[in-house]
């Protein structure tokens, strides 16, 4: 579990014109997972700097490529240090200036009960960062999410709040794997929520299998996660995301 420090929620009501919205997030992230007992409260306050053009509306299954107008989405950030988000040329950048910062894009309105988000990104800096995607968050049941580092390894979490502002976290699963890239290279990371189960996979490879019965959800948003750790300032963007039926 880790600590978690949850500035607040913001629905983009604004688009984003190839290069610019700076937004704000929030949450808190460790390199190695940690008992799944502590919890923080912190004071929401994110910022954002919207464009004159509408948003799109996403339709239930899609593939964005952060090229055009810019879509709608919520963000979450970690403390008070907001990360810089921008869109342009094909790119969703991330800059996270503070340490053990986590931030997340929850995608568009439409919740699923099954649904596979696949997204590929890259670091762009020499600090250590997790990166990963997000099925069945719900701000009132939790969430699940698999991440992974520079160093080889993966985690998958499942998160929820416990009050206004308090977050938990238990670890699921973690471990190395030799389907992710090394040195910054770009991967794919994609989870298939279904029933009972996530399906896990690495640049196109089903790795794991794990059975999340206990945890309970049935159904939520999608979105797209990244953290810092103890060095910073991390750097990573993210080429694309595509949400489809789950099986596909």
């Amino acid at each position: 579990m880790k600590k978690i420090l949850i500035l607040g929620c913001l629905l983009l009501t604004a688009a984003c014109q190839p290069s610019t919205p700076t937004l704000a997030p929030e949450s808190t992230p460790t390199a190695t997972l940690l008992p799944p007992t502590a919890t923080a409260s912190v004071t929401p306050e994110p910022t954002l700097t919207p464009s004159p053009i509408p948003p799109t509306p996403l339709p239930r299954f899609f593939r964005e490529e952060f090229d055009g107008v810019f879509p709608s989405w919520s963000l979450l950030q970690s403390n008070g240090d907001s990360p810089q988000v921008t869109v342009g040329n094909g790119t969703l950048t991330f800059t996270l200036a503070a340490p053990y910062s986590w931030s997340y894009v929850i995608l568009g309105a439409e919740e699923y009960t099954d649904a596979h988000i696949t997204a590929s990104f890259d670091s762009r800096s020499a600090s250590p960062s997790a990166l990963g995607v997000v099925c069945r968050y719900s701000e009132a049941n939790g969430w699940y999410e698999f991440n992974i580092s520079e160093d080889g390894t993966y985690n998958v979490l499942f998160g929820q709040w416990l009050a206004a502002g308090v977050a938990d976290y238990q670890p699921i699963a973690s471990d190395f794997s030799e389907y992710i890239r090394p040195n910054g290279e770009a991967n794919e990371v994609g989870m298939d929520c279904q029933d009972n189960t996530l399906w896990l996979y690495l640049n196109g490879k089903l790795f794991r299998k794990i059975d999340v019965t206990r945890f309970g959800l049935t159904g939520g948003r999608l979105g797209l996660s990244m953290a810092s750790f103890e060095n910073a300032p991390v750097v990573a963007g993210f080429e694309w995301v595509q949400v489809g039926q789950s099986g596909e």
